[in-house]
């Protein structure tokens, strides 16, 4: 028996039990330089195994038959079987070596975009995200890859369903930015603006010791989306933010501030002048689109102000007080409201008279209800979580090692908190 029916027999014998597929993998580890130069295996030689049964042997063969380049005539064979393996593998065994099974679900990523077809590494990529992740709170490496082939395949929902998890461990920052990054795109390509806001947010505050593109092109991007979901600008960052970032993003984004402290002054012509004269650079930055929303947004939230004043209106005076064109655009306008529940109204067609109305919800139907519940045990469990990491932090050694230093430094005395009984000797 050579090698290679050596190496294949023992994947096929030691891929059941948890002390077998410790021995396997052992075996493949010790294995490895030696098996992934031998001509006699091949990728013909993964067809002896089934990659949802052999998935430990299996990952360690096709990572290593898929190193460097491979020839045209093969490219499409070599994607379809990563893909099949990437969805059919199991989730325990992959995860004994998480992280051969990221290099492979990388390599796979940047091979369907060299084919310019993002569309083909969605699935698989959605999948593998789920198999790697021991927790559903947990930043993978794998994350920021997904929902960029999401986003250049344009399959939002898809990328969406990544979001739905509220993530509570990371472990590089940088797949935490791109991750935030990416998904605030994503928001914006679903119209959820909110959503897009608080991942946005999250870049621009979190840490940083200098400057990063990422946060800068996100802060580009926040402005923008706060300004077409609340109608506010702030030309302050958030407190939480970073030193650097406060006295950097600004210098970078003066364009953005523009049309911000425009929007802010409520007068459609103005803004529309900056929105020409810059026109340039925010194509440059791919955000003319969302510049755009923003300033079809102030129309609306120039309508919008006009129902705290007055009670009806004709469709032309609405058109004059907000700088519309006609009375026809008006009305556009004031039924789109309507339909996006951000306002109520009816308009008489015969007189062109609008009138405005009183929110109808009363908050006490069965699905408000059960709105309203979800919220409350969404912000239950993320303040049982916050419990908990205020916990562990407390009891780190790293952490309570610098809290010392500094407490000799500054002789708090008294005041200063003493160790938590749970690390005490």
């Amino acid at each position: 028996m050579n090698t290679a029916e050596a190496l294949i027999a023992s994947i096929q014998g030691l891929s059941g039990s948890p002390g077998d597929l410790s021995a396997l993998h052992s075996i493949l580890r010790k294995a490895e330089d030696s098996f992934r130069n031998n001509s006699d295996i091949q990728l013909a030689t993964l067809e002896q195994l089934d990659p949802s049964i052999h998935s430990l042997g299996y990952l360690y063969l096709l990572e290593g038959l898929t190193r460097g380049t491979v020839s045209k005539g093969k490219t499409h064979g070599v994607l379809l079987l990563m893909a099949r393996f990437i969805s059919s593998c199991d989730a325990g065994q992959i995860r004994l070596a998480s992280g051969k099974f990221v290099t492979l679900c990388k390599r796979f990523k940047d091979r369907v975009l060299e084919l310019g077809d993002p569309l083909r590494g969605v699935g698989p990529l959605v999948s593998a995200v789920r198999k790697v992740q021991a927790s559903a709170k947990r930043l993978t490496a794998l994350h920021p890859d997904c929902l960029q082939l999401c986003l250049l395949a344009k399959c939002y929902k898809a990328g969406f369903s990544v979001l739905s998890d509220d993530i509570l461990e990371v472990d590089q920052p940088r797949d935490f930015y791109l991750y935030c990054y990416y998904g605030g795109m994503i928001c914006i390509g679903l119209k959820r603006f909110q959503k897009a806001s608080e991942l946005l947010y999250n870049v621009v505050t979190a840490p940083m010791y200098q400057l990063n593109a990422i946060a800068l092109e996100a802060y580009k991007k926040y402005i923008l989306v706060n300004l077409i979901h609340s109608g506010q600008f702030s030309g302050s960052l958030p407190k939480c933010a970073s030193t650097v970032a406060q006295r950097n993003l600004k210098s970078w984004c003066m364009p953005y501030y523009e049309v911000g402290n425009r929007y802010n002054d409520g007068k459609i012509s103005e803004l529309e002048a900056v929105v020409v004269a810059r026109s340039s650079e925010f194509e440059n930055d791919n955000n003319l689109g969302l510049v755009k929303q923003a300033v079809a947004s102030l129309y609306k939230r120039n309508i919008l102000r006009l129902t705290q004043k007055y009670l009806t209106l004709s469709l032309q005076d609405i058109a004059n007080m907000v700088q519309l064109a006609n009375a026809k655009e008006a009305e556009t306008h004031v039924l789109q409201m309507i339909q996006d529940g951000q306002i109520h109204a009816l308009i008489n067609q015969k007189d062109g008279m609008v009138r405005f109305l009183e929110d109808p919800e009363q908050y006490k139907t069965s699905e408000m209800i059960e709105v309203m519940d979800s919220v409350i045990q969404r912000t239950i469990g993320l303040s049982k979580n916050l419990l908990v990491m205020d916990e562990n932090l407390s009891c780190d050694p790293l952490y309570l090692g610098k809290v010392g230093r500094e407490r000799q430094k500054y002789e708090f005395g008294d005041d200063f908190d003493s160790v938590p009984q749970k690390f005490s000797m």
